[in-house]
């Protein structure tokens, strides 16, 4: 048997990098998956992938920052899939390029909608969901080493992630009780569009920023992070809950 059969989940930010990757490896492991984005042709092909590896998903056109969306997103995943069990969050945008001083209050406001009001909605109704069925969950969000230590001209996101962290040990101490584990993924530098937007935005060398963002001088990959959820939405990590897990070659090490 795989790791998630008979489970239900939900992904957000599914229709490409970090997403999609975790997406299409619940899925693989047995998982009856909901694919979240805002990006309609981008979700359509996630599961499209997932159906041509004979997995189950299907699409459901998210903003993540509305509450009447992430509602509706988790209410499916249990009238179609019986329920649900596993949540992730990770739907995220990174476009800054300025200091605290020249940041745009749009820009900040922006961020926090997409980054982090979006998860404390997500946990909100999975976590409302796991706890009415009485089965316990699993729910994993998508954080940075940016919760930790921040990089120039990213005051925004920063504070974003960092929010995602306080959420993710609030999240823990508030339904441990109710058998849900909440944690979250801190990626570093993975190859996704996003950071690759970033890179050419800031007019930097792509294997420079590489070498100095990983002991191992390359980028991560998104199957990297997707394997580090899979193992915090299994039985093996049942035991772990609050926790932030880094997967960034050693960055934070230094």
């Amino acid at each position: 048997m795989s790791r998630f059969d008979g489970k239900s989940a939900v992904v957000t930010g599914a229709a490409s990098g970090m997403g999609r990757a975790i997406a299409l490896a619940l899925a693989a492991e047995g998982a009856s998956v909901v694919v979240a984005d805002i990006s309609a042709d981008g979700g359509a092909e996630t599961v499209a992938m997932i159906d041509a590896q004979d997995g189950r998903a299907r699409f459901l056109r998210t903003d993540v920052s509305s509450s009447d969306d992430v509602q509706a997103l988790v209410d499916l995943a249990v009238s179609a899939h019986g329920g649900l069990d596993l949540g992730v969050n990770a739907a995220a945008i990174e476009n800054e390029t300025s200091p605290i001083a020249d940041c745009e209050e749009a820009v900040f406001d922006r961020m926090i909608a997409v980054n982090l009001r979006s998860v404390f909605l997500c946990m909100k109704y999975e976590a409302r969901a796991m706890r009415s069925q009485g089965r316990g969950g699993s729910i994993v969000n998508i954080a940075s080493t940016n919760s930790f230590r921040p990089q120039p001209n990213q005051a925004a996101y920063t504070a974003s992630k960092h929010g995602v962290l306080g959420l993710t040990r609030a999240g823990a101490v508030d339904h441990a009780a109710d058998a849900i584990r909440v944690n979250a993924v801190c990626p570093g530098a993975i190859e996704t569009p996003m950071l690759l937007g970033a890179i050419e935005a800031r007019g930097r060398d792509k294997d420079e920023v590489a070498r100095r963002l990983s002991l191992f001088g390359r980028f991560g990959t998104t199957q990297e992070i997707a394997q580090a959820v899979l193992w915090l939405c299994s039985d093996e990590s049942s035991f772990t809950t609050g926790h932030a897990l880094a997967v960034d070659g050693g960055y934070l090490a230094r």
